[in-house]
């Protein structure tokens, strides 16, 4: 799978750019608030997914002067599943997409088609943040190979509120205690699948992180992964009796202590935990091996290679690391953002761009 042209037309501070980028490595260079990240983005809206950016679609033209605002209009064309294809996306106060001239029923049937594994800045959230955080990872990447995955968790989420509604309540109307029995059943039985989907991702992911993240580091260093699970084994029965025995503790607390919603991730570099002594070169390194893994997941599940987007990517990284970046990653498309120009020198291969006030031109 690879882009051949992008047409964006009043969308942010792009008023009209055409984009015929490299089969591979693609480095889009400029000083900040210059529209590089407004390019990825455009290119992001055909996975269809929503604004990484958090951006309502609404707020993506280009705003005019006296108020107002531009419709935007994207056009790929790229090539996937043997052969070429053009995807258009209109965005007025919402999104509408077509794919080969005919309508979608919503933008998000576009990730059918068309595939992007992204690193933005916001994904360090994934070493310094909570949990959350790292269980929204995994959650988000299962879900895009296994529709099964996100109607369990969505049962296993609802039974965990009703649990936790139950808990808060009956120590004023004990009559509900009764109930608990069949909402720990569903946690217990749904949490047993998330549990096992989970640890079988992450059996995936160790199979290509080792190589990725000893390109990076220059195999000076050794990446792994541990889910931390909160229910030991993870079984159905165990989840149950966990439950069952933490009644009492639970209830006091007002809140379910035991199951998926309470696991982790935890990354080590040379069996150290990055959380606590990663620099903040390794830190990057680590998320972007993620991403990387989690993009020949998909290609493995697919069949079809997705387009990897790095935006400010190069940042806190030493040249090592940079060179890994720019000239060994092959055989897939890759879109690089950056502000430092020396990069456009490093690299080996491929095309550079310079992004300056919403004007794009190739180097």
């Amino acid at each position: 799978m690879f882009v051949e042209n992008l047409t964006v037309e009043h969308f942010r501070n792009l008023e009209k750019i055409t984009f015929q980028p490299d089969r591979e490595i693609n480095v889009i260079f400029g000083d900040n608030a210059q529209g590089k990240t407004n390019l990825i983005e455009a290119i992001y809206l055909f996975s269809g997914q929503k604004s990484f950016r958090g951006t309502k679609d609404s707020q993506l033209p280009t705003l005019t002067d006296p108020p107002g605002q531009h419709v935007a209009k994207l056009s790929l064309s790229f090539f996937a599943q043997q052969r070429h294809q053009t995807a258009r996306i209109v965005i007025d106060k919402k999104r509408s997409a077509m794919l080969n001239d005919l309508p979608l029923p919503a933008p998000s049937a576009l990730c059918e088609h068309f595939g992007a594994v992204l690193f933005s800045p916001a994904d360090m959230d994934l070493i310094k943040d909570g949990p959350n955080v790292r269980r929204k990872f995994l959650d988000n990447a299962i879900a895009m190979l296994r529709p099964k995955y996100a109607k369990m968790l969505s049962v296993y989420n609802r039974a965990v509120t009703q649990r936790n509604a139950i808990l808060r309540d009956v120590l004023f109307h004990s009559e509900l205690s009764f109930m608990l029995d069949s909402f720990e059943d569903r946690i217990a039985k749904a949490g047993a699948y998330i549990i096992a989907q989970r640890r079988k991702y992450l059996e995936a992911l160790q199979t290509y992180l080792p190589a990725i993240y000893g390109g990076i580091s220059n195999n000076k260093e050794t990446l792994t992964i541990s889910y931390k699970c909160s229910a030991e084994n993870g079984d159905w029965e165990t989840i149950l009796h966990l439950l069952q025995q933490n009644r009492a503790e639970d209830t006091k607390n007002m809140t379910t202590s035991i199951g998926p919603h309470r696991d982790d991730l935890e990354f080590f570099i040379n069996q150290m935990p990055v959380k606590a002594f990663g620099s903040q070169g390794q830190r990057r390194s680590v998320v972007l091996s993620l991403k990387l893994a989690e993009a020949e997941i998909l290609k493995k599940h697919s069949g079809e290679q997705p387009v990897a987007i790095l935006d400010d990517v190069m940042s806190e990284l030493d040249r090592t690391r940079q060179d890994f970046i720019l000239n060994h990653i092959t055989g897939w498309q890759v879109f690089i953002t950056c502000c430092d120009p020396n990069a456009v020198h490093a690299l080996q291969a491929g095309r550079c761009f310079q992004m300056e006030n919403g004007v794009l031109t190739p180097i």
